[in-house]
């Protein structure tokens, strides 16, 4: 998800809810701690030079209970941080905290962002010699191509 489509997600809700892929809800007193700009810059093992901009964002919670983040608060976080870094709309990346700080991408389902998942990959699959994925097939599916007996063809 883009910068500017959270904020219109969160013009259009009342409360604001972030959950997990697996249905588990980020406890409701939450605090966005930080928003900030990345700008990665690296080579990839087949020698690419790459670069990647997003926006982070942290979301972390204490024993402060009572505490509870409005969709109109955090516009006006992120209309601050736009100003103050500069950022561009780029894809948003969210940070928190299960058994050591994850990464998860952003989507918006009904009324709640959900924390998707992200996965390493290789980029240069064709330069480092990884073969691509081969298709699954059943046997069962396959027309013969082989030779048939007392054919001739062996």
């Amino acid at each position: 998800m883009k910068l500017s489509e959270l904020k219109e997600h969160l013009k259009s809700i009342d409360f604001l809810q972030f959950k997990l892929w697996d249905g588990s809800f980020v406890p409701k007193h939450f605090h966005v701690t930080e928003i900030g700009w990345i700008d990665k810059q690296f080579i990839d093992c087949g020698g690419t030079l790459r670069r990647e901009e997003k926006i982070n964002f942290q979301l972390w919670y204490s024993d402060d209970k009572d505490h509870r983040l409005a969709p109109e608060k955090l516009i006006h976080i992120i209309e601050l941080s736009e100003k103050a870094l500069e950022l561009k709309d780029v894809e948003i990346e969210v940070e928190y905290q299960s058994t050591t700080i994850s990464k998860y991408d952003l989507v918006f389902e009904g009324d709640a962002f959900v924390l998707m998942p992200t996965q390493t990959d290789c980029l240069a699959k064709d330069n480092c010699g990884i073969d691509a994925q081969k298709p699954k097939v059943k046997l069962s599916e396959l027309q013969s191509s082989c030779c048939e007996p007392g054919s001739g063809c062996c």
